[in-house]
């Protein structure tokens, strides 16, 4: 497994408690002196500093113990689950926009690898007061997604998002929550069995660290990671000023793909997503087979990609990494598979849209190079090898 060196871990850990995220001047110190080096200047700016208020908090190698016993993992650049994309967040800034930064680190709960998760999934995002309409088509999307082998990434609000988490978790599919509080608050509070449940199944994702809540910029600078995870962001619902509107305006600074579903002409709820295919050129989808066609090009680009900078040693490791030379059918094939379950093969050829014979053929070369297990007619992913 490849991993940041332990003080660069929890020199990003402390920063992380002591700043808010997208907290340009601590990338830049990191960026500049390196992580250890940038938390020394930040410790020492005296009393008067942004920082002294949270000089007391819980930090360092308590703040991981109580985090295991959360079943929550830290996550930093240069670990070999950490999604390369985040990185796009630097170049985001442009036309007057302000600017936005990486995290220094992620808080993860859940099984599943979340770079491998990312690679082929789309953000649906959408009103939280949302219609029949909406959660009917956000429930059924998600589930066509896990279908053809995408994940769906989101933020666990009530309406649109949790509507998506629901339909890809009943499809048997991978769903990523990303939340503006610790990965260990459940926000809102009815979602605590959601939230559970996508910590057991899927993915439970957050900068902030166990114990914090949510603020209204905490949703906002949230945000950012929705859109820089996935390839695309799909609007269901949104009014003319929402969450959803701040996440498809992170998406298009991003570079990714911003689609719209339509709703009735009448529908103020509708009105927002109408606005994004009328003003600002997003694509009108009506599926997830849609969805698929608008955004599959750009998740095998990043999936090849991915393989490539593994092969090229261009994600800063030194070691060899299990990954190494896997091709796309054979990164999809590994997307299909579950860590903590069996999967058959017509559920991993489902999962990842590939055919039953291109999924047998990369389950077997996935079993010799040590990255999948097999027991009769079911195959399970080696959570060594995600991680």
């Amino acid at each position: 497994m490849v991993r940041a060196p332990d003080e660069e871990r929890l020199a990003r850990l402390d920063l992380s408690v002591l700043a808010e995220p997208n907290d340009s001047g601590v990338h830049d110190l990191v960026a500049r002196f390196g992580p250890c080096e940038a938390l020394d200047r930040v410790m020492h700016e005296g009393p008067d500093s942004r920082f002294a208020a949270r000089l007391g908090e819980e930090r360092g190698d308590r703040l991981l113990e109580r985090a295991e016993r959360l079943g929550a993992r830290w996550l930093v650049p240069g670990d070999l689950e950490w999604p390369s994309q985040l990185g796009d967040l630097d170049l985001s800034a442009h036309d007057g926009h302000p600017r936005a930064v990486p995290p220094l680190g992620l808080w993860l709960r859940g099984p599943l690898d979340l770079r491998t998760s990312v690679l082929r999934s789309a953000a649906v995002v959408g009103s939280r007061a949302a219609s029949g309409y909406g959660i009917r088509v956000a429930v059924e999307l998600s589930a066509g997604l896990a279908d053809r082998g995408w994940a769906s990434v989101s933020g666990a609000a009530y309406g649109i998002d949790s509507a998506a988490h629901r339909g890809s978790l009943v499809a048997g599919g991978v769903t990523v929550a990303v939340l503006a509080c610790g990965v260990d608050m459940a926000y809102p509070r009815g979602h605590h069995g959601l939230l559970d449940r996508i910590g057991q199944e899927g993915l439970v994702v957050a900068e902030l660290p166990p114990g914090s809540h949510p603020t209204r910029s905490r949703f906002l600078d949230r945000n950012r990671l929705i859109a820089a995870l996935a390839p695309g962001t799909v609007v269901v619902e949104a009014a003319y000023r929402s969450g959803a509107a701040n996440t498809t305006t992170w998406a298009r600074r991003l570079g990714r793909r911003v689609l719209g579903v339509p709703g009735p002409v009448d529908s103020p709820l509708s009105a927002g997503v109408h606005a994004q295919i009328r003003d600002h050129g997003a694509v009108l989808v009506c599926g997830a087979s849609e969805v698929v066609a608008e955004l599959g090009s750009l998740g095998e680009a990043l999936t090849e990609a991915t393989a490539e900078a593994s092969r090229a040693g261009l994600a800063r490791a030194d070691a060899a990494r299990p990954h190494d030379g896997l091709g796309v059918t054979e990164m999809r094939a590994l997307d299909g598979l579950g860590v903590g379950s069996w999967a058959d093969l017509t559920a991993v050829a489902q999962r990842s849209g590939l055919s039953r014979t291109e999924a047998r053929v990369a389950l077997v070369r996935l079993v010799e190079r040590g990255l999948a297990t097999r027991h009769e007619q079911r195959w399970r992913a080696v959570a060594a090898g995600l991680r």
